[in-house]
């Protein structure tokens, strides 16, 4: 496409919106040659874009994608529109049957991301809304990074650093519990986390398969126990696909 924008500003949101016509990532050469613009300015743009958190840029395949912060306005907007509560809504309604806290989280960097969370009847969730949780200990964590493409070098990149006794530290027993969550289609933890909490855990895919985020139950282990969690699956998976329906797109 010929260059639209005369100015940076206009030049910024034509780059973004390219961002998020390319799910699948794209280079800076790839930016210039589909704008127009030299190499040079995609280049800066992008690095504007990355410094900012709108974009996120991957050092080893040199790709650009959507970053963290357009989740955050979406977010606004969703919330404007309802559509933050209609997923509230879900959350309350998981909650409600199961008698436990749910949270919704999303990836954020070598993070998760805690965006919703509705507490129990008898028990106040360890996590808020905008909090963030290591990918290796919590089992949002765990469901998120389970199902990324390159989870291998991700595990490699991050320190595994032990936030209870029960936590994993080798990145071997780390890739086997990432198999493990693949072929189970849930993620489980038990204090691994937090002392005294157990938490279980299922991805949030959209139609074509992109994992958009993590949806969780945790209870306290004298409460229900991880197996115990785990008879909840049903539950979790049918409230993760209607979480998919409505989600920012």
């Amino acid at each position: 496409m010929p260059p639209k924008g005369s100015n940076s500003v206009t030049k910024t949101f034509e780059m973004l919106e390219l961002l998020g016509e390319s799910p699948e990532g794209i280079s800076a050469a790839q930016a210039a040659e589909t704008t127009g613009y030299p190499f040079s300015t995609a280049y800066r743009l992008l690095g504007g874009l990355v410094e900012s958190g709108y974009a996120s840029f991957d050092a080893r395949t040199k790709i650009y994608t959507l970053g963290m912060e357009v989740f955050r306005l979406a977010q606004k907007v969703a919330h404007r529109q309802g559509l933050s509560g209609a997923t509230k809504g879900l959350l309350q309604e998981l909650t409600a049957s199961t008698g436990e806290s749910s949270i919704l989280a999303v990836r954020r960097g070598n993070s998760a991301l805690t965006v919703l969370t509705v507490d129990g009847p008898q028990f106040r969730t360890t996590t808020d809304p905008g909090d963030e949780s290591p990918l290796h200990t919590s089992s949002i964590g765990q469901a998120l990074l389970a199902h990324d493409p390159d989870a291998d070098a991700t595990i490699d990149a991050i320190d595994l650093v032990a936030r209870t006794p029960n936590s994993i530290t080798d990145p071997a027993q780390m890739r086997e519990r990432l198999e493990q969550i693949r072929e189970n289609g849930w993620a489980g933890q038990s204090e691994e986390n937090d002392i005294g909490m157990n938490a279980l855990a299922v991805p949030v895919f959209d139609l074509d398969g992109t994992l958009l985020a993590s949806l969780a139950l945790a209870a306290p282990v004298f409460r229900r126990s991880l197996d115990a969690l785990i008879e909840f699956v049903p539950q979790l998976t049918e409230t993760a696909a209607s979480i998919a329906a409505r989600f920012p797109r």
